[in-house]
C-alpha cells in the first residue's frame, strides 16, 4: 500500500468528493474536513481554516495524551460529537448530531481516507 505524502497530496477535487462522500454516507454530520500531513485543509463543509486549526488541536491533545500518535479521536458532549482519524498521512475531522454511533461514524471517515489515499474520491 502506498502513503500519501507531502508530494502525492491529494487534488482538492478528490478531497472534495471525500466530503461529499462522508456527508452522503452520514445523516447525523453537521461538517467535516479532510487535513494533509501538515494540517492544512484540503476541503471543508465550511472555513477552511476553522477546520484546520480545530482539528490540529484536537489531534494535538490526544497525541500528548499518549506515547504515540492517536489514530483516531471520539469526543461527546452535551452538544454534539466530534471525531477525527488519521490514516496514510492524511486527517478526517468531522462533527456531527448527539448520540451518533461513534463506531460506524469512525468506520465511514476511515474508509472514505483510504480511498482518497488510493487515489479515489
Amino acid at each position: 500500500m502506498t502513503s500519501v505524502n507531502a508530494q502525492h497530496a491529494p487534488s482538492g477535487e478528490a478531497a472534495e468528493a471525500a466530503v461529499a462522500r462522508l456527508t452522503e454516507m452520514s445523516a447525523d454530520l453537521r461538517g467535516c474536513a479532510v487535513l494533509d500531513r501538515e494540517g492544512r485543509a484540503l476541503a471543508a463543509s465550511g472555513d477552511p481554516e476553522s477546520w484546520a486549526s480545530a482539528g490540529a488541536a484536537l489531534m494535538a491533545a490526544a497525541d500528548a495524551a499518549g506515547d504515540e500518535p492517536a489514530s483516531h479521536v471520539h469526543v461527546a458532549t452535551e452538544d454534539g460529537e466530534a471525531f477525527a482519524v488519521r490514516h496514510e498521512g492524511l486527517m478526517m475531522v468531522s462533527v456531527a448530531e448527539r448520540f451518533t454511533l461513534a463506531s460506524l461514524m469512525i468506520f465511514d471517515m476511515r474508509s472514505v481516507l483510504r480511498d482518497l489515499a488510493k487515489g479515489g474520491g
